[in-house]
């Protein structure tokens, strides 16, 4: 009977100790809590900075214990751990985000910002904001908040990276600024697509303009053949004329890029169409021009339909395949096509072993007008684009000195059974 005494004072000994830890826990705590228990009949309340915690007895009623708790992050946590938990999240921001110290050293800057800006952003924290955007203090406003302890709304930007700018201050319990917040929406994308959206009605509107008097001077020009000396006749046949259709051959690619055109789609077997219709055609240039070619048709679309404009889609591989050609090096050009499918698309791959394409020159292939050809017009490419993205599809391009490679993405617009 001693013995089960001794442990039962034990036991209350322990208990007694569990409670005034807990007690001592919640008093150490700085946030405000609001504990209620009605199946044990208690509530407790601390108030925020109070180290006095106040028990309350209540009635019992029929629901569930409940907690709330007055909490602050600023205030109760560390900031340096908040930004810890907070830097993932920011990272899939499409905007610059910067935290700063009173100081003006970063603290925390995001994927997006640290990517335009080309730093390494581990190397960036703990130095100062002047470093990051190489401007004048007096142009950044971070620091312009940190010293007049005034947060900036939505302020334009106008130097080379245009945007717009908004600061916010975190303060701590003494009122100082334990961090300053910016974001920066960066529009210079945004700016660029007006500009050349702009350019694009102006330059379609001029080349209208330019064709139709071209047409006029080539019907003359076809009229008079027969009434010029032998001499004249062969020049405007041979060097005029061509020329005047050359001319309006880069005036209708750059009208394909600049203003969509109704096109008639038709449901095909992309294998049969890929191996068979366009293999045949490309087969017989490849065999003119000594070049080896190869087909790689996945079962995996063998019934797959895609809706297509047969004579747009044939423009696109002749563009790739005279590319490759005038990319061919010293050995024996390959080209091989596969396609496969991913999710709801089928994949065109269009392979060559030739030169590749350097990468300053990768990045804008797609642009009009851009080439490094003597003779090229810069608009193959730019039209192959245009018309896969008529399809609904896309068009990406990787190169190395191994070769280019172009990736078609179509959407597949049935499965067969």
């Amino acid at each position: 009977m001693k013995d089960l005494n001794n442990q039962n004072i034990k036991q209350l000994t322990a208990l007694e100790k569990e409670l005034l830890a807990y007690r001592d826990l919640i008093s150490k705590l700085s946030m405000g809590i609001q504990y209620e228990n009605p199946e044990l009949g208690i509530r407790i309340n601390k108030d925020r900075g109070q180290v006095k915690t106040e028990v309350i007895h209540i009635q019992t009623r029929n629901q569930p214990s409940f907690c709330i708790q007055d909490l602050v992050i600023p205030r109760d946590t560390d900031f340096e751990e908040v930004e810890v938990l907070l830097s993932p999240i920011l990272d899939t921001v499409p905007h610059h985000i910067v935290f700063c110290n009173n100081k003006g050293e970063i603290t925390l800057i995001n994927k997006k910002a640290a990517s335009d800006l080309h730093v390494n952003r581990e190397r960036m924290i703990g130095k100062h904001i002047r470093e990051l955007l190489k401007i004048p203090d007096s142009l950044i406003m971070l620091l312009e908040t940190i010293k007049t302890r005034k947060q900036i709304v939505n302020r334009d930007v106008l130097d080379s990276n245009y945007g717009i700018n908004n600061t916010h201050i975190v303060w701590d319990q003494d009122g100082e600024i334990k961090r300053v917040i910016g974001t920066f929406e960066f529009l210079n994308v945004v700016k660029e697509a007006e500009k050349q959206a702009m350019a694009g009605r102006i330059a379609a509107g001029i080349a209208h303009e330019i064709r139709n008097p071209l047409t006029t001077v080539r019907g003359y020009l076809q009229f008079l053949l027969d009434k010029l000396s032998p001499e004249v006749s062969g020049i405007v046949s041979s060097l005029l004329i061509p020329e005047l259709d050359r001319a309006n051959k880069i005036i209708s690619d750059f009208l394909s890029i600049a203003k969509p055109s109704e096109t008639k789609f038709e449901l095909v077997k992309i294998n049969s169409y890929i191996c068979d219709e366009l293999g045949s055609f490309l087969k017989s240039e490849a065999f003119l021009h000594r070049v080896e070619i190869e087909f790689n048709c996945s079962l995996e679309v063998e019934d797959s339909l895609v809706s297509i404009n047969h004579q747009e889609i044939l423009q696109v591989f002749i563009n790739l395949f005279r590319n490759a050609l005038e990319a061919k090096n010293d050995n024996p050009l390959k080209i091989s096509l596969e396609t496969k499918r991913e999710m709801n698309f089928v994949q065109i791959i269009f392979k060559d072993n030739g030169t590749g394409i350097s990468p300053i020159h990768l990045e804008h292939i797609f642009d009009p007008f851009f080439t490094t050809k003597d003779e090229g017009t810069g608009l193959g490419l730019s039209v192959s684009r245009k018309m896969i993205e008529n399809h609904g599809g896309s068009m990406l391009v990787s190169s190395s000195e191994d070769g280019t490679t172009f990736l078609i993405n179509l959407p597949i617009a049935n499965t067969m059974s």
